[in-house]
């Protein structure tokens, strides 16, 4: 192995002494590292081999090195002293009903490995080199097939970028806005966080939409609340963008209802503004019939994202944006400017998954088994918890459960936390707080994913939730 030590010329042997027991004090050598053999080591530092070798002899003798014969020197494992002020470790978070998270044990792990075997098998050479920033071609070729049979889009492979996810799809399309002059983006009353914080880190000031039973007030945009003949409540301030989740808003899962999305289509071509639509989600109805895109409504003002975190992984990282000739060019060179890119295999192969149709078996499979998990969910809360509700479009990996009357929803996430569950509460996704003129107080609820845990420890976790709902209407903390 290669080491690097910064050694003093004239004291070359004290300061190899010194660099080697500062490098396993601060833990760049870790324990168990073996260390080079002292011929190899002195020929690279230019240092006689026996003052390597008194060297090793000291270190070994005050516990830093371990000499094993016939085996090399190894850094000694040294005992972990214990913080003076140890962390309180005694809650663990054994359990996990977050939103939007997926059940990670169903990664096709065989059907990926296939796919990356044939991917690479049929790569041309220069499909290795630096590709181009909109993605690999092929893979945006499978991906405006796909999005055209299955969500409705219309689009073609060059209207098509493969992104880090659709966080890095976000962040070019708002640094692209703000070069072009947009100063401010509406974004739904409830959503992600950290979508949020990437509009602001691009310098966009965010103004809140209320949602309600038709999900995202759209009518109270501009021109389309004049277009809707201003009723209910006033106009938001004018925006130059709308971030929405049209088919299954997130989280709280009311779907963008028809009559809004034609006002919000008419506000595009009336203000020129931008659609961003994240279809996080869309594979996912369990009722049969299907919500489409918005994108088709406007699709020359409309960015489309979407990734493979919910069929696949979230570990591949793999995110696309069907993004209008309009913004293009801006879009691309702001990824040029960024130097972010997305690996090429990993395309390569999700292209090969698709042509094969391993990625629609994979939306079909999950599917079936997430209908399944609502359903339970949906059947032990009418026997365990009957005066909560499960509200909520019957699609996607999480849904509300709105709390009996009187319990306080962070208490009830204090009690899940407290019995070792990871679960959100919904005034965590607020983006501010909804006034009475524009939507109703929305009840206490819990965001209840019902993706992550795996098959066998799902109904474990969701009586975790009942007790904890329980225990806060008790007023007690603690199993």
């Amino acid at each position: 192995m290669d080491l690097h030590l910064a050694l003093d010329p004239r004291r070359k042997a004290a300061s190899l002494e010194e660099a080697l027991r500062t490098a396993v004090r601060d833990g760049r050598l870790v324990p168990g590292t073996r260390l080079p053999p002292s011929r190899t080591l002195a020929t690279d530092l230019g240092i006689a081999r026996n003052s390597v070798a008194e060297v090793f002899g000291r270190l070994v003798g005050e516990g830093w090195l371990e000499a094993r014969v016939g085996a090399g020197t190894w850094v000694r494992e040294r005992p972990t002293p214990v913080p003076a002020d140890p962390v309180d470790r005694s809650t663990r978070f054994d359990l996990d009903l977050r939103g939007g998270l997926p059940d990670g044990s169903a990664f096709p792990r065989s059907a990926w490995v296939d796919a990356m075997r044939r991917a690479l098998a049929d790569a041309p050479t220069d499909a290795l080199g630096y590709g181009a920033p909109a993605g690999v071609l092929v893979l945006r070729e499978r991906l405006a097939e796909y999005l055209a049979r299955t969500r409705g889009v219309r689009t073609t492979a060059d209207e098509v970028i493969v992104t880090h996810g659709f966080g890095g799809l976000l962040g070019l399309v708002a640094r692209a806005l703000v070069a072009r002059g947009a100063r401010r983006v509406a974004v739904e009353a409830y959503g992600h966080v950290s979508h949020r914080a990437i509009l602001e880190a691009a310098g966009l000031e965010l103004v809140s939409l209320p949602i309600d039973a038709e999900g995202a007030r759209t009518d109270l945009l501009g021109a389309a609340a004049a277009a809707a003949g201003g009723a209910g409540a006033p106009a938001v301030p004018s925006v130059d963008a709308v971030l929405l989740t049209p088919a299954h808003q997130f989280p709280t899962g009311v779907p963008l209802s028809r009559r809004r999305r034609e006002l919000l289509a008419d506000w595009c071509r009336r203000t020129g503004g931008i659609v961003i639509e994240d279809d996080y989600d869309g594979e996912f109805r369990f009722d049969g019939r299907s919500i489409g895109a918005f994108q088709p409504f406007a699709p020359d003002r409309t960015v489309y994202g979407g990734t493979a975190s919910k069929a696949l992984s979230p570990a591949l990282g793999l995110g696309w944006g069907v993004v209008p000739r309009a913004l293009r060019d801006e879009v691309l060179e702001t990824r040029r400017r960024t130097g972010s890119a997305t690996d090429a295999l990993s395309q390569l192969a999700l292209a090969a998954l698709i042509a094969a149709g391993g990625y629609d078996r994979s939306v079909r499979a999950l599917r079936g088994r997430y209908r399944a998990r609502r359903e339970r969910f949906e059947t032990l809360v009418a026997q365990h918890l009957p005066d909560a509700r499960v509200v909520g479009l019957a699609a996607g990996i999480q849904c509300l459960l709105e709390l009996p009357p009187g319990v306080d929803e962070a208490a009830a996430v204090a009690e899940a936390s407290a019995r070792g569950l990871r679960i959100v509460g919904l005034a965590e996704y607020a983006a501010d707080a909804e006034t009475p003129s524009t939507a109703a107080a929305r009840p206490p609820a819990l965001v209840v994913g019902i993706g992550a845990p795996p098959e066998h420890r799902f109904e474990q976790a969701v009586a975790v939730v009942f007790a904890a709902v329980d225990a806060a209407r008790r007023g007690r903390v603690g199993p």
